[in-house]
């Protein structure tokens, strides 16, 4: 029995290490709360800390990779680091509660903000724009509809909390009258923006079956309602012809994960598949303003490691698929102008991920996970 309640902290881990979380210009953010527990110990704690890392500077426009970018070295570069401290209270055998803080440091360079790409594009230099601080926070409750020594389901709900700054600003290089270099205070990119200014709702479940002593199924996903049109924050890039394109959209945002786990000892290896994004259309209320939808298709291994209380996990998801959809200004765009509009996003190769949990308790008791990463 000790076996299977490690294989289902483990999948909580896999769970919450995860994350609907950028790998690119698309401005997904820690959509997964911190690792969720569910037992029979009233009033036990679970505190988690996860630190997540990519680059993101290959675009895309739709599934086709720009290539050119890169080669002419007017492509955009986002180091995107965040580290999310997570606390959960296990209330009794049903219910449990947990929030997640996230604290974020990107960095992005590029030519086109700054100087423009040059003529030959890739003949201007390069400068570099960041953003750090405190992110969105969220709040979650679950409640455990199946919990047996062979199957478990738990479903969750909770809210997004708009304590992210979603006006960061950082200095431009712009090129004055005579030619010299100005430092132009201004909105850095959607990407790197701490918070998105909406308060959303969230719903999530997590599923695991065991297959034998050591062999398990997990599958959970997530999605984000985020029904706020626009943040009333102006973008430093010229505006679009269609009204309200020149502000922040505030989007939706969608997870979904399936893959198997096998433990050896003290360690378990998991394989699976995932995907991630942004819609360009939200379920609920408008869709107005900028955004870069899109999605990824990823390939997820993943390692863990228990000692006692203790937990250590990597997990990184290897992209497969990468799609930058079209949003609601490139379909306005192409009825106005009768030409096919469809702009690009950057994204990453791939996404590390670190996880550690730490259990309050002398015995890790049956903890169960909640789910949910793309683009810059």
């Amino acid at each position: 029995m000790k076996k299977y309640t490690n294989i289902f902290l483990l999948i909580s881990l896999l769970a919450s290490s995860s994350s609907l979380y950028g790998q690119g210009c698309i401005a997904v953010r820690n959509l997964t709360p911190g690792v969720t527990a569910t037992n029979n110990d009233p009033g036990t704690w679970q505190f988690s800390t996860n630190y997540r890392y990519f680059k993101s500077y290959k675009h895309f426009i739709g599934t086709d990779e720009q290539t050119q970018r890169v080669q002419q070295g007017t492509n955009v570069i986002n180091h995107d680091n965040s580290l999310i401290f997570g606390a959960n209270y296990t209330l009794n055998s049903r219910w449990s509660f947990g929030v997640s803080i996230p604290l974020l440091y990107i960095e992005r360079s590029s030519l086109y903000e700054h100087y423009g790409n040059g003529t030959p594009p890739g003949s201007n230099p390069r400068f570099t724009t960041h953003s750090q601080g405190l992110g969105d926070i969220r709040v979650m409750g679950y409640y455990s509809a199946l919990n047996t020594s062979k199957m478990r389901l738990q479903l969750g709900l909770g809210i997004k909390l708009p304590t992210g700054n979603y006006s960061y600003r950082d200095y431009f290089h712009k090129q004055g009258s005579q030619g010299e270099d100005m430092l132009v205070l201004g909105v850095v990119d959607q990407s790197l923006q701490p918070g998105d200014g909406g308060t959303a709702a969230i719903v999530d479940f997590n599923f695991s079956r065991m297959l034998s002593h050591a062999w398990s199924l997990y599958s959970n996903g997530s999605y984000m309602f985020n029904p706020r049109n626009t943040n009333g924050v102006l973008r430093s890039a010229s505006p679009g012809t269609v009204p309200l394109s020149n502000e922040f959209s505030v989007a939706d945002q969608f997870f979904a994960r399936l893959g198997a786990q096998y433990q050896r000892g003290s360690f378990v290896f998991a394989l699976g598949g995932r995907i991630e994004g942004i819609p360009a259309r939200d379920a609920i209320g408008k869709s107005d303003g900028f955004r870069r939808p899109g999605y990824i298709i990823s390939g997820e291994p993943s390692i863990f490691y228990t000692k006692g209380n203790h937990v250590v996990g990597l997990n990184v998801p290897i992209a497969i698929v990468r799609n930058r959809t079209k949003n609601t200004i490139d379909t306005e765009q192409t009825i106005q102008t009768g030409t096919d509009k469809h702009g690009d996003a950057a994204f990453a190769d791939y996404l590390i991920s670190v996880t550690y949990a730490f259990r309050l308790t002398k015995k890790i008791a049956n903890p169960f996970g909640t789910a949910s990463n793309p683009v810059k």
